[in-house]
């Protein structure tokens, strides 16, 4: 009997996803139908595939086609926006329909629960990178710590997407996007919660790239990490309720925090306000307006904004910052914009990744537990490098733990009714171990003594 998988969007990070769900077509029995926006594409790539796989156009304003879509699937894998996933959710309990996504529960999403398990319906969520292979990774460490009979005081979990040290260059903010720019350009600007000794702390998105930790990666360096969303609701899942300490952050090189909270600060980060703008207002135009009157009408532009700011005026945060361009004649080229959506165009020119390069995915799980009167440090690290532009560190993080979670709920493996994350054993031990084993993709840790 064929299994139906109906896959939502294929942009920058379905490759992988695309190419797994290929790849074991023939012998799981499925028929794949990949739904895009601009899905010609695909064509190409299912070409060879046209007995198991086919594309075709999406909408997602055409309710009418997502409804069919939806309703001649088994299984639906989102890899739409995440805002998108609410109207495909409800559409999948609505016709019965087994739903897998690589993005955060929203509370519109956790509002189906009910709905979903009356229906019988898995609703399986952030089975990505981050959120996704974090959750099993830490998982499978934390169970291992309990069987031991340790008791955890402390887990910090960072991860970030970069560049492969061989193609940063002269690229001195040492990124580029391997993810949505939008999401980057938008990134912390909700209150970061977590525990600390004991004690809540909130980061207000004023000062979240300012209070940085640094931590080190086994063979790749230094990097920076800062406090991401609320840390707390992951007590309950993780069952740590009674840890003194939890954190969970993402990870950049050093320098780009401080560089980028220059850029919070002046405002250019800022999605609340239109500015009417015309689009050939220039970079340096723009700077101005946020920029006090200068007594001194000839002082250099970037002078003024470094003693605004308080920065060194050649330092390398100024640096950065004149590497993006932001003092140019450039126009900014989109009218009538917010901020945030003027930067991101301009990131996205100076942020693209290039065909010859190559993405770094790092995730580190730092743990502190109690066992037999001592104390204990876990270390637990991941390093993957992208292939190129197109088969990137992300695109295989993101898409492999997705495609391996459908396949299992596919067989009926580890499906439960409702909203689903992957915390349990009979999810995250079979798809960590074939990471592992088919693709090279391990966690190396390291225990020490506190």
């Amino acid at each position: 009997m064929t299994t139906r998988l109906l896959l939502l969007g294929a942009g920058r990070s379905a490759s992988s996803l695309i190419q797994y769900l290929l790849g074991h077509a023939p012998t799981e029995k499925w028929f794949l139908t990949v739904a895009d926006a601009n899905h010609a594409h695909l064509v190409p790539v299912l070409a060879a595939h046209s007995e198991y796989a086919r594309a075709v156009p999406f909408d997602l304003e055409n309710a009418v086609l997502l409804e069919e879509l939806v309703a001649q699937a088994d299984v639906v894998i989102s890899m739409l926006p995440a805002m998108l996933h609410p109207v495909v959710a409800r559409v999948c309990v609505r016709h019965g329909r087994h739903l897998a996504t690589a993005s955060y529960v929203s509370p519109e999403i956790s509002a189906l629960h009910d709905e979903a398990v009356a229906a019988g319906v898995t609703l399986l969520m952030e089975c990505g990178l981050d959120p996704g292979l974090d959750h099993m990774s830490a998982m499978r460490a934390i169970e291992h710590i309990r069987r031991r009979g340790g008791r955890i005081t402390s887990f910090k979990s960072y991860c970030g997407g970069l560049l492969a040290p061989a193609a940063e260059g002269d690229n001195p903010w040492k990124y580029k996007f391997t993810w949505n720019p939008r999401n980057v350009v938008l990134a912390g600007q909700s209150t970061a919660k977590y525990l600390e000794n004991g004690n809540s702390r909130f980061i207000p998105y004023q000062q979240l790239f300012a209070r940085t930790e640094t931590l080190a990666l086994p063979g790749y360096g230094d990097f920076e990490g800062y406090a991401n969303r609320d840390s707390l609701s992951y007590r309950a899942p993780y069952g740590l309720d009674d840890i003194p300490t939890i954190l969970r952050g993402t990870l950049r090189r050093p320098g780009y925090c401080a560089a980028w909270h220059a850029l919070v600060r002046l405002g250019l980060t800022d999605d609340s306000v239109n500015l009417g703008n015309p689009e050939t207002m220039t970079w340096a135009e723009l700077v101005a307006a946020y920029l006090p009157l200068s007594h001194v009408p000839k002082l250099d532009l970037s002078v003024r904004l470094a003693t605004y700011l308080g920065l060194e005026a050649t330092g390398e945060d100024m640096g950065r910052l004149n590497w993006l361009g932001l003092f140019s004649a450039r126009p900014v080229g989109r009218a009538n914009a917010t901020p945030a959506q003027l930067l991101e165009r301009l990131l996205s020119e100076k942020w693209q990744l290039q065909p010859h390069d190559h993405d770094l995915i790092v995730m580190q799980h730092l743990f502190e537990y109690e066992l037999n009167g001592a104390v204990h440090r876990l270390t637990s690290s991941l390093a993957v490098l992208g292939e190129d532009a197109i088969h990137t560190g992300m695109a295989k993080t993101v898409g492999l733990p997705l495609g391996m979670a459908v396949r299992r709920l596919a067989r009926g493996e580890g499906r439960k009714p409702g909203v689903l994350l992957p915390i349990g054993a009979d999810l995250y031990d079979p798809i960590l171990d074939e990471l592992a084993a088919d693709y090279g993709i391990i966690f190396s840790e390291e225990e020490t003594d506190v």
